[in-house]
């Protein structure tokens, strides 16, 4: 669940803006007894970390707006911890009680496998100076393999934001290709080497067509240069 809530939340969000998600079930207590424990689950996923708890609380020792309120101080207290903000260390917990922990933190390598295995829709490398003023939907992007990227690619996406008016200047690459192998992490990170030299902001996604891509980011603006344009219209 906080990995779906993770990857809607990039779909949504301004380039280079932190995005964190955050998944939360269980079973409290009702107006009738229940069989089961009354437990509940949550977790949060920000791009380099996912922790997830496990809370079973004692039977029969709190009415359900008690459980209520135990619940959701501890799920706001996850989400401060995930937004690395200092939460009240008040618990509302008792021996009786019994809470599980656990936090996995990912290398950018492992970020860019779960990208490749489609665990993760994209990550952003906002490596641009430029202020996004628009609304988090409008991007300008210029998709394309960039090996190598050279000042036609800068300069195209440069006109065509000029053209477009306001949105954010984004260049994308898909790292799983139609009809060729994947690029590995090391090449992927040679490609994003470039853009991070060129001060300028690129979208890692997995993504190869550009229907998917407009999915992936609804209210952008494609740019293409002729030989795509080629390509699509004679694609037959």
């Amino acid at each position: 669940m906080a990995l779906l809530a993770y990857n809607r939340g990039l779909k949504l969000s301004s380039p280079g803006y932190p995005v964190v998600g955050v998944g939360f079930t269980g079973s409290l207590a009702s107006s009738r007894p229940k069989f089961g424990d009354h437990r509940f689950y949550l977790s949060t996923r920000t791009s380099d970390r996912l922790s997830v708890s496990t809370v079973t609380l004692s039977k029969g020792l709190r009415t359900r707006e008690q459980e209520d309120t135990v619940s959701s101080h501890l799920l706001l207290k996850a989400i401060a911890n995930a937004c690395k903000v200092q939460a009240a260390s008040v618990s509302h917990l008792t021996e009786s009680d019994l809470s599980d922990e656990h936090e996995t933190h990912f290398s950018e390598d492992q970020e860019l496998e779960q990208l490749v295995d489609g665990k993760i829709c994209f990550k952003v490398y906002p490596f641009s100076s430029e202020t996004c003023t628009s609304t988090a939907e409008r991007k300008i992007i210029l998709s394309g393999s960039f090996n190598p990227l050279h000042d036609g690619h800068i300069k195209l996406l440069e006109v065509a934001t000029s053209f477009c008016g306001s949105g954010y200047p984004c260049f994308e690459i898909s790292a799983v290709n139609a009809d060729k192998p994947p690029l590995s992490v090391s090449q992927i990170k040679d490609r994003i080497k470039q853009f991070e030299k060129a001060g300028k902001t690129v979208i890692i996604s997995n993504q190869p067509y550009f229907y998917k891509k407009a999915e992936l980011f609804p209210g952008s603006a494609f740019v293409i240069g002729a030989d795509t344009v080629a390509r699509l219209i004679n694609c037959a």
